[in-house]
């Protein structure tokens, strides 16, 4: 049972050139044979013998491809003397002839040969078939007649395949031309479109990491200059501060050029990153900070933009919220882990806003399958919930 899908798919992978030669074979070569089994004395061994011997002529070119003598495109001339041959042995050679016609389209470099060819066996078979008894005019009907009927026919047969199928071949040819330049025009795009996603992911790095610093730095800077004569100790801190930032700045810079590793978050509990964070802000603000804080460990990337979340919160407080109390909790769910920032500020318009920040988180925590979401009011403060799903495995308390 099993072997029969697979004998099935290999008639369905024939082409149509095997299928003209099993055709050959049964109509063409195997009628010969049967019919000389009642030919008398010797001419039977001939009449049954040339037909075999024709079809093994074919099978060694097949077999022997490489050989000069043996390869396929020989065997029309020995087609031609064995069509003759037959027709000489008994009558019913136009059959034959007719039925081999295709063996000389076949292997044709052009039409003209294969024209040419056709011809000669037509020849052949009539000489054949003329040559035992002598010309007359009588002969002229018959196996003679057909053979010229069956020549003529195809010719113009032949050339319409040959015209067919050369049009295929050009638009097979032009259609790979196409598809090569689909596939060229693909990966250029997509070359591009990696490009962009990569301009992208460095330019929210910057914006989150270098950029958040350098205003850091500027708004430390202008606080120490202003109270560095009334309030030396406080301005010192400050300085302090803005050394630490230049420093982490510089660790960043090198991980954006490839000099570093990995990122520059320290491995280890995402709750001590945002607690260093969060009482950094304090110091520079001077802001309260409100925060739960549970010990929970999670895997890298989730640990670097949660991260990244509260340092583009924190800094859109110190430079849009005027609030006096933010708040963090930081809390893991059966679906994952969240983290809420609020503050008592101002607020604002979420569909007005157009800053580069928020919209760089919402697409950080997509890439790692997240949520994000901002609800604010003018005059209410501002609540920021990021959700990062995990599978029970990444992040644990």
């Amino acid at each position: 049972m099993s072997e029969r899908p697979q004998f099935i798919d290999r008639f369905r992978t024939w082409t149509p050139h095997r299928w003209y030669i099993l055709f050959w074979m049964l109509l063409g070569l195997a009628p010969m044979v049967v019919a000389g089994k009642d030919d008398p004395g010797a001419s039977r061994y001939w009449s049954m013998g040339l037909p075999v011997v024709l079809g093994l002529c074919y099978l060694i070119t097949r077999v022997f491809p490489g050989n000069p003598v043996l390869r396929p495109n020989a065997f029309p001339g020995v087609l031609i003397v064995g069509l003759g041959a037959m027709a000489y042995t008994r009558d019913g050679g136009a059959t034959a002839y007719a039925a081999s016609l295709p063996h000389f389209w076949f292997p044709a470099r052009d039409p003209g040969s294969a024209i040419v060819f056709g011809g000669l066996a037509a020849v052949a078979t009539v000489l054949g078939g003329v040559a035992p008894q002598g010309w007359s005019p009588d002969l002229l009907t018959g196996n003679t007649l057909a053979t010229v009927i069956a020549y003529a026919v195809s010719v113009p047969i032949g050339l319409s395949v040959h015209r067919f199928v050369e049009q295929s071949g050009e638009r097979e040819r032009v259609l790979g031309s196409e598809l090569a330049s689909a596939q060229e025009r693909l990966a250029e795009a997509n070359q591009r479109r990696g490009a962009a996603e990569e301009r992208e992911r460095l330019a929210r790095e910057i914006h989150d990491t270098l950029a958040q610093g350098f205003a850091s730095i500027i708004v430390l800077a202008e606080a120490a200059r202003s109270g560095i004569a009334t309030d030396p100790a406080t301005s010192g801190r400050q300085l302090l501060s803005i050394e630490h930032t230049a420093r982490e700045n510089l660790a960043e810079a090198r991980v954006l050029v490839g000099s570093a590793p990995q990122s520059g978050v320290v491995p280890g509990s995402v709750a001590r990153a945002l607690r260093r964070t969060l009482d950094r802000f304090a110091e520079d603000t001077g802001l309260t900070v409100e925060a739960e804080l549970p010990d929970v460990e999670c895997d890298q990337q989730t640990r670097i933009a949660l991260l990244r979340c509260t340092q583009e919160s924190l800094a859109n407080v110190r430079k849009h919220a005027s609030a006096g109390t933010v708040g963090v909790v930081l809390a893991r769910y059966a679906h994952g882990v969240e983290l809420e920032i609020t503050d008592d500020g101002r607020g604002f318009v979420v569909d007005e806003a157009r800053g580069f920040g928020l919209d760089g988180m919402r697409r950080r925590l997509a890439e790692l399958g997240g949520e994000f979401t901002v609800t604010s009011s003018v005059g209410d403060g501002t609540r920021i919930l990021a959700m990062i799903p995990t599978d029970g495995q990444e992040c644990t308390t």
